[in-house]
């Protein structure tokens, strides 16, 4: 699909955000190397770091289902058009092409398919549900992209998308991607968010993402097209 084309798409009936939010980019972390901005962008290349995949992984429902380019399932949210780009530091942080990309995140009210669980709206059986997640193959680019919903939050956690990169049906890494705060605030004053409220744990103070954001901060900026959000983040195996 061309990047014009991806841009376009929306999810209907969806509002717009009126604000439009800062660039905000992650720096890498780690040792300098002598690379181009071709083939890192950042000018280092280091392993992004590793993190838990729970407390919501779904393992058996992967496979066709999840192979999808929207993952929303008709849930409402803020449109967020993810690109993540993955990069082998054992290559000189070249791109990955076939790297299957798996995510998956909560809806805007914290509730995550493939179990039952509480958020402010009570509990949930969303058992037999896959929204909000999905895999993907990196083109010759490296890059993978999904259409979905600005993820909501639930209690003691920061904002994120959970991530697992495979190479050859083998794990690689499993992570996390997090928001830039201010687009959160920005979000979750929005119609469909403010129900929900403001998510009180920022990344600074959690305990997974908090020590690791030079690498898991994804840089976020505003689409007038979709009334909704870019998000770019580019993960770096060691494969």
């Amino acid at each position: 699909m061309e990047r014009k084309d991806f841009l376009k798409n929306s999810i209907s009936g969806i509002i717009g955000i009126s604000a439009i939010a800062p660039i905000l980019g992650a720096c890498k972390n780690g040792n300098s190397s002598d690379l181009d901005s071709e083939s890192s962008p950042n000018g280092n290349c280091s392993v992004t770091d590793t993190e838990t995949d729970g407390p919501y992984p779904l393992y058996k429902s992967r496979g066709s289902a999840i192979q999808r380019l929207d993952i929303t399932d008709g849930k409402q949210g803020v449109p967020l058009n993810m690109t993540i780009t993955v990069r082998n530091v054992k290559t000189n942080c070249e791109v990955v092409n076939n790297a299957r990309v798996d995510i998956w995140h909560c809806d805007k009210d914290g509730y995550y398919s493939g179990y039952t669980n509480t958020s402010y709206l009570g509990t949930q059986d969303n058992s037999n549900a896959v929204f909000c997640r999905g895999l993907q193959y990196t083109d010759e680019a490296g890059q993978a992209k999904f259409l979905t919903v600005y993820p909501g939050w639930y209690q003691g956690r920061p904002t994120h998308i959970h991530v697992q990169i495979y190479v050859n049906n083998s794990l690689k890494l499993t992570s996390q991607i997090a928001f830039p705060e201010d687009i959160n605030t920005v979000v979750y004053k929005s119609e469909l968010y403010s129900a929900h409220g403001q998510n009180t744990t920022k990344n600074a103070n959690d305990g997974i993402i908090g020590d690791s954001l030079d690498n898991e901060l994804a840089k976020v900026v505003a689409n007038a097209e979709t009334g909704g959000y870019d998000l770019e983040h580019t993960i770096y195996i060691s494969a």
